[in-house]
């Protein structure tokens, strides 16, 4: 462990608040401003997208590593609750899900899966819904496949097992 209280090798799985599941692709030293910076190399292959993570800056940054065995059936079992959708505005609702989303925990994306998750019987999801339900899942499901080692289609599968569990009880 490092001062930062966060250690990443090559090759690690790691998640970033804003982009989800990435990969470490290298640890750089680089110049920046006549100063020298040690930096992760992160890319995110489903987003195309490489970023550079001062080192230093990794836990504040919001940067972890993969979620834990026990943080993954938590976030299953929250997927199986029930739906707790306020009464407020839905641009207000909206601001809180995807605050939820990019917060990068595992457990927040698994509330809003379940608070908009629709089953068959329900009524459509406006497009915005839709949109955020979609995000959700996706980065829900990138990480969960990251930990299992499966693919991506293989991890939605799981949720939305848990999903329809919840809608069947």
């Amino acid at each position: 462990m490092s001062k930062t209280g966060l250690e990443f090798s090559v090759g690690d799985h790691v998640v970033y608040p804003a982009h989800g599941v990435g990969s470490i692709q290298a640890i750089e030293t680089q110049e920046v401003a006549g100063m020298s910076l040690e930096v992760y190399v992160i890319t995110f292959d489903h987003e195309k997208m490489t970023l550079r993570v001062p080192t230093k800056k990794a836990k504040t940054a919001g940067l972890r590593p993969l979620a834990e065995g026990g943080t993954v059936s938590q976030a299953l079992t929250t997927l199986k609750g029930r739906a707790r959708v306020k009464r407020t505005m839905w641009s207000r609702r909206a601001q809180e899900y995807e605050a939820k989303i990019n917060s990068g925990d595992l457990i927040s994306i698994a509330e809003v899966v379940r608070d908009l998750h629709r089953a068959e019987n329900q009524p459509e999801q406006s497009y915005s819904e839709r949109q955020l339900y979609e995000s959700a899942l996706d980065r829900m499901a990138r990480e969960v496949a990251a930990i299992e080692r499966i693919d991506r289609e293989a991890a939605i599968g799981i949720l939305t097992k848990s999903l329809v569990k919840a809608a069947a009880a």
